[in-house]
């Protein structure tokens, strides 16, 4: 392989277009060299981006021997399919969260590339902003004491919900599966613990089904709690809170700071002052080079399979908390 990763897409997505096609060409060490789309705008969408090639077919870019790699951006539902298409073709994955729409189907996505010894890795991209390593440092410098509870908020109006995917069921639509996937998943890596039990009540909308808004109440072993919100009926809002016994950690643009030019602040409140830091960074471009980075030198990525898999069966478990209006134990054990 060269020392650039040659890149496909399947699909002409908007965050394709808008966010991580231009952050691959961005990056040092990976370029995008095909897309391709079943609406016929692949040559359109191509010419604008200055790709090489446009397919009318997502095989096409699977069966082109040039290209090492796939990003997948496709409807949460078809996810599974076609990350396991890209595996039984060698192609190395980054995918959208949510990777699949089960932990099983996570797990068939793992055997898969176990089998073609292939590298994935779920589109987490918060996870490379250097404020979350700023948070876990202070957490563990012992700088709001004990940890005693973890608050996150990821919600937006959906405007155009009568003709967004995020409103179909059975494309995985829903708040909790888009936005409300990355509250849990910084629950997660942030506490680096993993939840014993949930409680959610959800909002949904009776004309599709999927859940408007979700709450949920999390408990774990330790003893700390969390509680999380996500909702298409919100004011904009991607934050989270880390509240200890001696403090208070707030990151107000936790998960999309590429909204505010890639600014990242972490501020910290204890009963004696208050100290913002603040970061920067190319949020996409770092997720481009980072998959890029694990398939040419071989290394796991951060965001591992398991923690996709695990970050699922907590998904699952408050799905069908508000689902059938009880608390649900969760089953971390793969």
């Amino acid at each position: 392989m060269t020392q650039k990763v040659r890149w496909g897409v399947l699909s002409t997505a908007s965050i394709a277009q808008n966010h991580v096609i231009p952050a691959f060409m961005r990056a040092e060490n990976a370029e995008v060299v095909a897309i391709s789309s079943l609406s016929g705008r692949a040559e359109e969408v191509a010419e604008a981006l200055g790709i090489e090639k446009a397919y009318d077919s997502y095989h096409e870019v699977l069966d082109d021997e040039t290209i090492d790699a796939v990003y997948i951006p496709l409807p949460n539902s078809l996810h599974k399919e076609w990350a396991i298409r890209a595996a039984y073709k060698k192609k190395h994955i980054l995918v959208e969260k949510p990777m699949a729409l089960s932990s099983t189907d996570v797990l068939e996505i793992k055997q898969a590339c176990l089998d073609n010894d292939v590298m994935i890795m779920e589109a987490f991209m918060y996870m490379l902003h250097p404020q979350h390593q700023r948070v876990k440092a202070l957490i563990e410098e012992g700088a709001i004491g004990e940890v005693k509870h973890f608050e996150s908020t990821f919600t937006f109006y959906l405007a155009d919900r009568d003709s967004n995917i995020r409103m179909e069921k059975e494309l995985g639509g829903g708040s909790l599966y888009d936005v409300g996937s990355y509250n849990v998943h910084a629950m997660r890596y942030i506490l680096n613990e993993e939840p014993i039990s949930v409680r959610s009540d959800a909002v949904i909308d009776e004309a599709s089904g999927v859940d408007l808004t979700s709450v949920s109440y999390y408990t774990f072993k330790s003893g700390v709690t969390a509680s999380l919100t996500s909702s298409f009926d919100h004011f904009h809002q991607n934050a989270y809170k880390v509240i200890g016994t001696e403090g208070m950690i707030t990151v107000p643009y936790a998960y999309r700071p590429d909204n505010h030019g890639g600014l990242g602040e972490v501020i910290l409140q204890t009963n004696t002052y208050t100290k913002t830091e603040t970061f920067m960074n190319d949020l996409y471009r770092d997720e481009a080079e980072h998959i890029s980075y694990a398939i040419l030198n071989n290394q796991e990525p951060i965001n591992t399979l398991t923690n996709s898999y695990q970050n699922m069966r907590v998904l699952e478990s408050t799905t069908a908390s508000f689902t059938h209006n009880e608390t649900v134990t969760i089953d971390n054990d793969e």
